[in-house]
C-alpha cells in the first residue's frame, strides 16, 4: 500500500512538472531574443565557438524531440527550435550543443552514460517480463526475480547518471548564451528557468525508477522473511 501511495504521488508530481514545463516553453516560445537568431544559427555558432567542426545541426520531426546523437555527431532540433527565434529555442539549441561539447571534451558522466546504453537497451527489452515471471515463480525460486531486479537496477543507475549530464549541459549552455551575448540579462533569466524545468523531468523520472526498484527489492525481502 505504501508503495502504491508513493507511486501515485510521484506520478502526480511528474504530471505537474510536465505540465509546468509545457507551459514554460509555450510562454518563452513567444519571447524573441534580442539577436533574432534562429535555433539552428545559435547551435552552429556555439559549436564554432567551442571549436567543434564535425557536428551537424539537423531538423527532426516532432515536438520536444531535440537531442544530441554522439554516434552520428548530430545536434537534432525539433522544427520549432530549429526555426524558432525565441528564448525557448535558444535555450534548447544551446543545451543540445552542450552535450556535443561534453562529447568533444570527453566529459566523464557522459562517457559513463554512453557505456551503459547497450546494457540499458537490453534491460529495457526484457526486464518487465522477467520481473513478472520472477514474481509468479517466487515460491519456486528467487533467481528470476533477482535477475529482473538486477536489470531494473541498471536502468535506475542510468537514470541517475543522466542527471549530472543534463545539468552540466544546461550549465554550459547558459554560460555560453551569456558570454556570447545571445541573450540579454532578462532573457537569460527566462532561459535558465526553462532549462530548470526541463531538468526536473529527469529528476522525477530517476526518483520514480528508484521507488519502483525498491518495491521489487521489498517483494524479495518479504519472501525471505
Amino acid at each position: 500500500m505504501e508503495y502504491w501511495i508513493l507511486i501515485i504521488v510521484i506520478m502526480g508530481i511528474s504530471w505537474l512538472v510536465s505540465a509546468r514545463l509545457k507551459s514554460k516553453f509555450e510562454k518563452y516560445s513567444q519571447v524573441g531574443t534580442s539577436t533574432g537568431l534562429s535555433g539552428k544559427e545559435i547551435a552552429e555558432k556555439m559549436l564554432r565557438d567551442s571549436g567543434i567542426r564535425d557536428v551537424q545541426v539537423l531538423s527532426v520531426p516532432g515536438q520536444l524531440t531535440d537531442h544530441y546523437n554522439p554516434l552520428k555527431k548530430t545536434v537534432n532540433l525539433s522544427p520549432e527550435v530549429y526555426h524558432g527565434r525565441s528564448v525557448a529555442a535558444a535555450a534548447v539549441a544551446a543545451h543540445e550543443c552542450g552535450h556535443a561539447v561534453q562529447h568533444a571534451k570527453s566529459y566523464l558522466w557522459l562517457q559513463m552514460r554512453s557505456t551503459l546504453v547497450p546494457a540499458v537497451s537490453f534491460s529495457s527489452k526484457y526486464m518487465t517480463w522477467i520481473l513478472i515471471g520472477g514474481i509468479l515463480l517466487l515460491q519456486v525460486s528467487e533467481v528470476p526475480l533477482i535477475i529482473g531486479i538486477t536489470l531494473f537496477a541498471i536502468t535506475t543507475l542510468f537514470a541517475f547518471i543522466t542527471l549530472p549530464v543534463e545539468f552540466n549541459a544546461s550549465s554550459r549552455a547558459l554560460v555560453w548564451l551569456e558570454g556570447a551575448r545571445i541573450t540579454t540579462r532578462d532573457e537569460q533569466v527566462l532561459a535558465k528557468d526553462a532549462l530548470k524545468w526541463a531538468a526536473m523531468t529527469y529528476v522525477v523520472a530517476a526518483l520514480a525508477s528508484l521507488a519502483t526498484l525498491l518495491y521489487y527489492i521489498s517483494i524479495l525481502m518479504r519472501r525471505r522473511d
